[in-house]
């Protein structure tokens, strides 16, 4: 007689790295972000994953990364199978002070590289002031830039 038990939460454990992952077999691509200056930039690990397959999207501030690592055709028997494989996507919102039109986008060794400008509206200045007298009414003087 075969006694076999059911575990509830080792099938659950199971059930949430199938959805989400884990640090071995992550169910998202992983991204690394920084600010360099004026610049921000952003990789993508994408190992395995073609150019051609490589998606990005701007609508409004919203960044999309779309990628697929397709699998192997042909006469093969998998021996072990740990890297997933089938569509990824990404999103990120993006803040109003890039500069959404100017980004860049390069990939090289598995690595996806964007590097988005901070915008010239939310770059620090410096605002000249106005020397003159002041009006008789009492009213500040114009200001001139």
């Amino acid at each position: 007689m075969l006694l076999r038990t059911t575990d509830p939460f080792r099938d659950l454990d199971r059930l949430t790295q199938q959805l989400l992952g884990t640090t071995n077999r992550p169910a998202v691509m992983p991204m690394d972000a920084w600010r360099e200056g004026d610049r921000f930039v952003i990789e993508f690990d994408l190992p395995g994953v073609s150019p051609d397959s490589i998606d990005l999207d701007v609508e409004r501030n919203v960044l999309t990364v779309r990628a697929e690592r397709v699998a192997r055709n042909g006469d093969w028997e998998a021996l072990a199978s740990e890297r997933p494989r089938g569509a990824f996507s990404r999103q990120l919102v993006l803040g109003d002070n890039l500069d959404l039109d100017r980004i860049e986008a390069a990939y090289a060794d598995g690595v996806l590289r964007l590097v988005v400008p901070v915008a010239e509206k939310a770059k620090p200045r410096k605002i000249e002031i106005a020397q003159g007298g002041s009006s008789r009414s009492g009213e500040p003087a114009e200001l001139t830039a």
